[in-house]
């Protein structure tokens, strides 16, 4: 298969199985437990229907939101997600340079693999996703780089307490940088194009970490040992005011979950939050955003700024998610798939994909602006 041929989420997930070892794909497709959540993230979509308007004069569709404050052209962004590099050479850049095409928000997570100062180029809106470390010093210096590269907001990540139990990770071996053991050779000797895009290329490294720390950079670990370990499990309301106080930009709160934490994220004076269940890798067992919406704005809606995160394969679920009151969506493997099968052109794709789907589904519903989708276009089973 062909990136040109890879026509949804779906299509890209079956050429990066084909392009990576098993423990690397595993590690993006994975989640905790038995993946119920994980499962659940995407069939919760299924559950809610779209009721279509007709002769509404939709020849021209405007896309564009407003969103963390900024105004993009998509509905939807790219999720902060970690290791980039282990799955396309190019890493984050190519997220980058092609969320630049489509002027959509680009995350970069506390575990990027390549340096922010690359990234200060790019003009689209960037996102850092920070994890509250036992090393305050580490916490603070990145921030102090958010601020003098050009981030335009920090999602502080408060659904990482401790590690999801990724039991996929810890059948195939799965660590960062990766480890050679006698279950993942073959799997990395019959994927030689990686093997050598790897090795031969920048060496690996989570700048965020390496000035101040050996842990993911020259220890190999897996990512839950990283939180269990790292994270600091006292992190409190209080701790989330002062960051959001240290960075002084726009603040959002990434894995608000309950309409109560929604309250408090208003309290504090959070700017957005992102509903979100870390792609259901932390607590299997747990409800998926899109089935939390309905509670979370119905309590804080129009107070703060409400993201649907994870889950996403479709255009039509974007609707859906904008339809109950969600302000945008974004996710993770929409695009990591296609980072993986083919670097900044997959991922151009996959965006070009959605964006495509989403456009043509409005025209169907008979809408022009996102503002216009509202709950009256839904039915429920």
């Amino acid at each position: 298969m062909k990136i040109s041929s890879c026509n949804n989420v779906n299509d890209f997930r079956e050429l990066a199985r084909k392009n990576l070892p098993s423990p690397i794909f595993h590690y993006i497709d994975g989640a905790a437990d038995d993946e119920v959540t994980c499962k659940r993230n995407t069939a919760a979509y299924d559950d809610c229907f779209l009721v279509p308007r007709v002769l509404r004069s939709v020849e021209t569709v405007d896309l564009g939101i407003k969103i963390l404050g900024k105004k993009i052209s998509l509905p939807f962004f790219l999720s902060p997600t970690a290791l980039q590099r282990l799955f396309h050479h190019e890493g984050e850049m190519a997220v980058a340079k092609a969320a630049q095409k489509f002027n959509t928000f680009f995350g970069i997570s506390s575990l990027s693999t390549i340096p922010i100062e690359e990234i200060k180029s790019i003009s689209s809106p960037k996102i850092f996703q920070l994890y509250f470390h036992k090393d305050k010093g580490l916490t603070n210096s990145m921030i102090d780089k958010c601020k003098s590269n050009n981030i335009d907001a920090i999602a502080l990540t408060v659904d990482t307490i401790t590690g999801g139990n990724r039991e996929r990770d810890i059948r195939t071996g799965f660590t960062s940088p990766p480890r050679l053991t006698l279950k993942s050779f073959l799997s990395f000797m019959f994927k030689p194009k990686w093997g050598l895009n790897y090795i031969f290329r920048k060496k690996f490294d989570l700048p965020f970490l390496s000035d101040f720390i050996k842990e993911g950079t020259d220890i190999k670990i897996s990512v839950s040992d990283y939180f269990t370990n790292m994270l600091d499990q006292n992190m409190s309301w209080k701790d989330a005011e002062n960051v959001k106080k240290k960075w002084g930009g726009t603040f959002c709160l990434k894995g608000i979950m309950s309409k109560e934490d929604a309250k408090k994220a208003v309290d504090i004076g959070a700017n957005a939050i992102m509903i979100s269940n870390h792609g259901g890798r932390q607590l299997d067992g747990s409800r998926s955003p899109f089935d939390q919406l309905d509670e979370i704005i119905d309590t804080v809606g129009g107070k703060i700024e409400i993201i649907c995160d994870g889950g996403i394969r479709r255009g039509s679920h974007i609707l859906k998610a904008l339809s109950k009151g969600a302000n945008a969506c974004s996710g993770g493997r929409l695009y990591l798939y296609a980072l993986a099968s083919g670097g900044e052109v997959g991922v151009t794709k996959a965006i070009e994909n959605l964006k495509n789907e989403v456009e043509r589904d409005m025209k169907l519903m008979g809408v022009t602006k996102i503002n216009q989708l509202n709950r009256t276009n839904l039915r429920f089973k």
